[in-house]
């Protein structure tokens, strides 16, 4: 990240942050081709923005029923209430004996054994004076109220079934060592909420309640678009002025963990009309639109210059890196213009893409944030909210990498979290906390 007055050419250095800086001033807003004065407008009204573009892709025609396993990482598209109650019947929590709690006293007793509780079946009822040998997980014998572990008694193994035993047991209370049904949910109440994040865990838990399939929001699909005459595929020549491209590598991964559907257009060069021409050739086959690079004021800044005649607006955002922001619809489908830096056009898919999905569609999940403890001071644009790269220590630290710079992907390599100055705050001393998003 550069300082506010700070400039540097395109993906790496020279020009603004739209081409590729994030220092470059831009109060105007375009729309339709026009220019028109403003105010930069704030982290959270720009995520606004964002949600309210993204709004009409929620809806119910646009979802799935899907077998559990494939349901991992979507969004919840409905209230799931449970069918059953978990457990489903009294069971025991342990490898014993199940007892009734009124034939042992606090002295002891010795019991005679009773035939052990089937696997997936229903026992006989417990009979007075009698042990009954049962399993974790097991039914519970009706008139049974405790179990006690088989380390418990004396002998402290388990009869060979079918011939006659007598255990000693210590006095147990009611209730011991038995989860009772429903313990964990009951039948008729919310198991998950609509927006849930489907992880191991929330399927595990439909498996569990019987449910085979699950409705999620439908796998959202984006057009990723590269621009710059100056940027080349890796892998090919890298000729003089040539930088290789790594935002096209950067933005896919970071939308296809967030679970969308990517379609990579490759780079399309500095050419309004050719830029044009690429989106319409796959407008009809997505749902979004995400572009890097050329959101500016600088002379060459082609998807400004696309846009012209399109409902999307161009405005400075009061944020570092990632200032130079666009917004809008190109032909009716939803379109994010984000700057060229590398660090700028991640930090803009944390800031605004990646949480707005989790609110409408319910995935991907919230990046967790923690409070931590500068290891180091910093300083940052009083003005503007900052987002530094940083490795969260062991202590409980946050040690910044690299510096403001928004070119710096090696530093970025090596950060495990986004580090949050809000705006109004022009320096932190080392051990000063700060919100910390943990990528």
């Amino acid at each position: 990240m550069h300082s506010p007055h700070e400039h540097s050419t395109r993906q790496h250095s020279q020009h603004d942050e739209g081409r590729h800086d994030p220092g470059a001033h831009d109060h105007n807003e375009h729309r339709h081709g026009e220019h028109g004065h403003g105010e930069h407008r704030s982290v959270a009204d720009h995520r606004q923005a964002v949600r309210e573009l993204l709004e009409p892709l929620l809806s119910p025609e646009r979802t799935d029923k899907l077998p559990l396993v494939q349901a991992l990482g979507r969004g919840l598209a409905e209230d799931i209430t449970a069918p059953v109650s978990l457990p489903p019947f009294p069971n025991s929590q342990m490898d014993g004996f199940a007892i009734r709690s009124a034939d042992v006293p606090d002295g002891g007793a010795t019991l005679r054994v009773a035939a052990p509780v089937p696997a997936g079946a229903r026992p006989a009822p417990l009979q007075p004076g009698t042990a009954v040998p049962i399993m974790t997980g097991a039914m519970v014998p009706d008139g049974a109220d405790a179990v006690v572990p088989v380390e418990h008694a004396v002998p402290s193994i388990f009869p060979v079934p079918n011939e006659e035993a007598e255990v000693r047991l210590p006095a147990t209370p009611a209730g011991t060592f038995i989860r009772a049904a429903g313990s964990d949910i009951e039948a008729g109440r919310q198991a998950l909420a609509a927006g849930t994040c489907l992880g191991p865990a929330q399927l595990g838990l439909l498996a569990a309640l019987g449910l085979p399939e699950v409705l999620v929001h439908r796998q959202l699909s984006v057009l990723l678009v590269t621009t710059g005459d100056e940027v080349v595929e890796p892998g090919e020549p890298l000729g003089d002025g040539k930088i290789y491209d790594a935002n096209g590598t950067l933005l896919e991964s970071s939308l296809r963990q967030a679970g969308l559907a990517v379609t990579r257009a490759g780079i399309s060069a500095d050419s309004p009309d050719g830029l044009r021409t690429l989106l319409r050739t796959h407008t009809s086959a997505v749902d979004l639109i995400v572009t890097t690079g050329g959101v500016s004021k600088g002379a060459y800044e082609v998807v400004r210059q696309a846009m012209d005649g399109q409902d999307v607006a161009f405005q400075h955002v009061a944020m570092q890196p990632g200032g130079p922001q666009g917004l809008g619809t190109f032909d009716g489908v939803p379109l994010l213009a984000f700057p060229g830096n590398p660090v700028s056009c991640l930090v803009s898919f944390e800031m605004f893409l990646r949480p707005v999905l989790g609110e409408l569609f319910g995935a991907p999940a919230p990046r967790p944030a923690v409070r931590a403890r500068l290891a180091q001071s910093l300083t940052s644009p009083a003005g503007k909210h900052q987002v530094r790269r940083g490795s969260f220590q062991a202590d409980g630290t946050v040690r910044l990498q690299g510096g403001e710079s928004s070119h710096l992907v090696q530093a970025l390599a090596h950060s495990d979290a986004l580090v949050h100055v809000p705006a109004g705050t022009a320096a932190l001393d080392e051990g000063a906390e700060v919100e910390v998003w943990m990528l």
